[in-house]
């Protein structure tokens, strides 16, 4: 059984993580808008990884008795003012949602659950990845962005990104 402040967190984790991939859908259809169909297809891909964190999350919920409580959830508010714009908005998210898990992880560590902090350690290896990722999109895009046939190549490259589902075995 689960501490409840654990589980109150893990719940409200599962719709941090859908948000999350709402978000990055949001993130899809604006470079899809502006003729960025490899940026676009980089964020639906994400999104798709984000709705998977999300069912890693509820799997967990339920495996140990908890039920799982679905909130609504809420409308994308983050400004779409310009392609470099958006990567950075996706960086300051990712840091967010590693904020949020080391919250929990903090509030396991507190009650000495070690089956959370495990479960939760691979989180904190994805978030590593998700803010390189995000970070070496922003430099990229500052490398090539001005540039049409850099930013061409950039995004044919981004366009060959395909869905992985994750490895994470519960």
């Amino acid at each position: 059984m689960l501490d409840k402040n654990v589980a109150k967190l893990l719940n409200e984790q599962v719709n941090k993580e859908f948000y999350s991939a709402y978000l990055y859908l949001d993130f899809s259809n604006y470079y899809y808008d502006i003729g960025l169909d490899g940026f676009g297809n980089w964020y639906k891909v994400q999104a798709q990884e984000e709705r998977d964190h999300a069912m890693l999350f509820v799997q967990y919920l339920q495996m140990n008795g908890e039920n799982v409580t679905l909130e609504a959830i809420a409308k994308p508010d983050v400004p779409l003012t310009g392609a470099k714009a958006v990567l950075e908005e996706g960086l300051k998210h990712e840091q967010y949602v590693t904020s949020l898990i080391h919250n929990i992880y903090d509030a396991a560590y507190a009650v000495k659950d070690f089956r959370t902090m495990q479960f939760l350690d691979w989180f904190v290896k994805e978030q590593g990845e998700e803010e390189n990722n995000a970070e070496s999109l922003i430099k990229k895009y500052s490398l090539f962005g001005d540039d049409a046939k850099g930013l061409y190549m950039l995004d044919n490259e981004l366009a060959a990104r395909v869905y992985a589902a994750p490895s994470l075995v519960l």
